[in-house]
């Protein structure tokens, strides 16, 4: 009997996490971080041209093509667990609410453009620090 109940347990947990990946993979998408990672294939994809250049072009958008019907699936898989730690099915469910809403569609589309400006300001806020912290530590040294 107790076998049974495990047997169950599983098979309830793996349709669980099978319905938790497929929720997480429609927030990736309605959350434009979906595109994220299709950039990270296609950066992948221009690497590894350019190390072997040999390779016609037609074999290059062969390759690029079954990586990403693949890939965000695997990925998404891989990711799951992290993300059921922390967030439930329930919560993924809220954020793609909001994300299907007038403003979080607002967000994703714009979101890799706040990313490319923000980096450029953490760069200049690093540089600031890094040199703050210098002047900081000759001025801490001079003193002693």
């Amino acid at each position: 009997m107790l076998l049974i109940f495990v047997g169950l347990t599983r098979v309830a947990a793996q349709e669980g996490d099978k319905e938790y990946t497929k929720t997480l993979k429609k927030m990736f998408k309605v959350s434009g971080s979906e595109e994220n990672y299709v950039v990270v294939i296609h950066q992948f994809i221009d690497m590894f041209k350019t190390s072997f250049p040999e390779v016609k072009k037609e074999i290059w958008d062969e390759l690029e093509f079954e990586f990403l019907l693949s890939s965000m699936d695997e990925l998404t898989v891989m990711l799951a667990p992290v993300y059921i730690k922390y967030l439930s099915k329930n919560d993924l469910e809220m954020v793609i609410e909001f994300y299907t809403s007038d403003v979080g569609k607002k967000l994703a589309k714009m979101t890799p453009l706040i990313t490319e400006e923000s980096m450029k300001v953490g760069e200049e806020w690093g540089k600031k620090i890094g040199e703050d912290l210098i002047k900081r530590l000759e001025e801490k040294e001079n003193k002693k």
